[in-house]
């Protein structure tokens, strides 16, 4: 951090605008944030454990569940305690680790989203290289390329970010350490600083999503093509999961991130944020789970396990 910094912790006002709701908050995230966790787990262990779902498509499913649990690990547990606690403080290593993990893991996921809408396409265009086009390593290398391209997105912001001067405030207008509300305290934060910001901002989340209408314009090419209507409803509903899942993520991140900003904008972004923190990695297992087949036998398999394993576990016990 740059010498001339004179704050060096900051106060995180999150929901304290709102003190009736914050134990109300406090148990509706509680039982979120239990649900995410299992949700998440029960879709990583059905894909680990059943060797039909051993495909590339769940292989990104996977790795998405993982980079989306993480994600709410470096956000939620921090905002149960501030909910109860007196004292919301968090320091600038604090403050800059958290900024610099949770945006590392959310570029991940928009890259994740890619390189399976990508997948998607190669299956839909080349059934017959499939197989070769989509070996394990290389789904291995562009879950690696994802995390490697989003961690070094979020670097640059973070090193950027927390070279400025705060002195205006330390109060963060927010229930975690995100780019406008830690920016907006800055005092010598110039307009150049500000594009570059954006600019990354936006290779992240608008460079990911067109790649991914690029994937779904072409697959939309291949399908109308078809000239059995069921072969073309089946190809869709291959793709419906993705795409509601894309639709939701990419819709709330870009009203946060890429709307011009000011002061009265951050108590709306505060409530938005419950949205892509909480409900988001919360639809997004249950999306994957209501509208896939394979994943719905896949983990009653899971749960037929488990309810057979404690009979039998009783049984050599007695």
């Amino acid at each position: 951090m740059g010498n001339h910094t004179t704050v060096t912790t900051f106060l995180l006002w999150g929901f304290s605008s709102f003190p009736e709701l914050q134990n109300l908050l406090f148990v509706v995230i509680l039982l979120s944030h239990v649900t995410i966790l299992l949700a998440n787990a029960s879709i990583m262990v059905a894909i680990k454990l059943n060797h039909n779902l051993h495909t590339p498509m769940y292989f990104f499913l996977f790795a998405l569940s993982f980079s989306e649990t993480c994600t709410t690990m470096v956000i939620l547990p921090r905002m149960l305690v501030d909910l109860v606690s007196e004292s919301k403080t968090i320091s600038l290593p604090e403050c800059a680790t958290q900024m610099f993990f949770f945006l590392g893991l959310g570029a991940n996921n928009c890259f994740i989203l890619s390189a399976m809408s990508y997948d998607r396409y190669t299956a839909i265009h080349n059934p017959l290289h499939y197989p070769i086009l989509m070996t394990q390593k290389i789904c291995f290398q562009l879950i690696m390329a994802s995390a490697v391209l989003g961690f070094s997105v979020s670097l640059c912001i973070v090193i950027i970010i927390f070279n400025l001067s705060f002195c205006n405030s330390n109060i963060i207008q927010h229930f975690f350490c995100d780019i406008e509300p830690v920016v907006s305290l800055a005092c010598n934060c110039t307009f150049l600083q500000k594009m570059i910001l954006l600019a990354f901002t936006a290779f992240v989340l608008v460079g990911s999503f067109i790649l991914i209408m690029v994937s779904y314009v072409f697959i939309v090419t291949v399908v109308v093509k078809m000239p059995s209507a069921k072969g073309r409803y089946k190809t869709f509903s291959t793709c419906s999961s993705h795409f509601t899942v894309v639709f939701i993520h990419y819709g709330f991140a870009s009203f946060v991130y890429l709307r011009p900003k000011n002061s009265d904008s951050f108590r709306d972004d505060t409530l938005l944020a419950v949205t892509y923190t909480v409900l988001t990695p919360l639809l997004n297992p249950i999306i994957y789970s209501l509208r896939n087949k394979d994943m719905q036998i896949g983990l009653r398999k899971n749960l037929g396990n488990i309810i057979n394993f404690f009979p039998k576990m009783i049984n050599k016990r007695s």
